[in-house]
């Protein structure tokens, strides 16, 4: 049996709460579809601060509640009783990167309101912060929601062992499971070319709808239960020769970029393998660096223009952590 995660317990405002980022290794997009994707946390945070106010703002924005969909949503969902509230939020995670900037946002504002109105286990943190986010973007998964609630290596769909929780949107149903982690460095890079995760997933499901789709969906299955696979028994050859792959079935869908076919191009003489991540068009890369050249690495993709961060998995996802004096 699955060891279940701790959930965030009661705490009265002030209440402050930080979730991780994410990094999808295998399987974006197709995971949309029921087919298996890995992601793991990364080590890039967003914090909130909640506190009693007069009035409800966002980061000093009294119009945020109409104006920011997940802070809306997340207000409603969570929050629909409550006082007005003061929610300070700061993030190292470059936004519309395809990092989990909005998930993370989501998922600690949710960690700490739910708190503040008695607790709530770590399923239903999940559940709801997907809830939240799918709502805001109107198309989605919930991988990125998950990976900034569970923290560490999960797998969509996929992976052994029973799942850690279950999240269902209509008809469609997505299981997680934890995958050990394989102890590697990692490093991702903004690209500085903003992208719509909803504009994306909308393009590659009118691409899948295609003659050619079912083809196309079943090859990014194999190399998504391939990769699970090589990862869970620490193979970097294996894990490389995958991610080349999944680039190939990206750039085939049409959620490459110029830019992003820069970055993976300059990192190619440091890195073992490297690819998109995230909606793609746009966004970031993620690249299994040569071990020992994780500096030249990231001067490679420096120079190339790109935004470059070694990252570790996160071992813990949303949690509380001091809340700061009531001032």
């Amino acid at each position: 049996m699955t060891e279940a995660l701790p959930p965030i317990p009661s705490a009265s405002l002030p209440v402050s709460a930080r979730a991780p980022g994410k990094c999808i290794v295998f399987g974006e997009h197709a995971v949309v579809h029921g087919a298996p994707e890995l992601v793991f946390a990364i080590d890039l945070e967003t914090q909130v601060l909640v506190r009693a106010a007069p009035a409800t703002v966002l980061n000093g924005d009294s119009a945020a509640a109409r104006s920011n969909p997940y802070f809306a949503r997340a207000l409603a969902s969570v929050w629909a009783d409550g006082p007005p509230i003061d929610v300070r939020a700061v993030s190292r995670i470059p936004r519309a990167a395809g990092l989990g900037s909005s998930a993370a946002f989501v998922a600690a504002l949710t960690a700490a309101l739910g708190a503040a109105t008695g607790g709530i286990d770590r399923p239903t943190l999940a559940r709801r912060s997907f809830q939240i986010e799918r709502g805001a973007q109107g198309v989605g998964s919930p991988g990125d929601t998950t990976a900034v609630v569970g923290g560490g290596f999960l797998a969509i769909n996929g992976g052994p062992g029973e799942p850690l929780w279950t999240v269902e949107d209509g008809p469609r149903r997505w299981d997680v499971r934890r995958v050990e982690d394989p102890g590697w460095v990692w490093v991702v890079a903004h690209s500085g070319i903003p992208r719509s995760t909803a504009d994306a997933v909308r393009a590659v499901g009118e691409r899948l709808a295609r003659p050619d789709g079912p083809r196309l969906l079943a090859q990014f299955r194999e190399v998504a239960e391939a990769g699970l696979r090589a990862v869970g028994r620490a193979d970097r050859a294996e894990v490389a020769s995958l991610l080349a792959r999944n680039q190939e079935l990206l750039r085939e869908v049409g959620v490459s970029h110029p830019r992003l076919e820069e970055l993976l191009r300059a990192a190619a003489p440091a890195a073992e393998g490297a690819k998109l991540t995230g909606a793609g068009a746009g966004g970031s890369i993620v690249a299994l660096p040569v071990p020992g050249k994780e500096t030249e690495l990231v001067r490679r993709i420096a120079r190339a223009g790109g935004l470059p961060f070694v990252v570790r998995p996160s071992p813990t996802g949303a949690a509380l952590v001091e809340a700061a004096p009531d001032a």
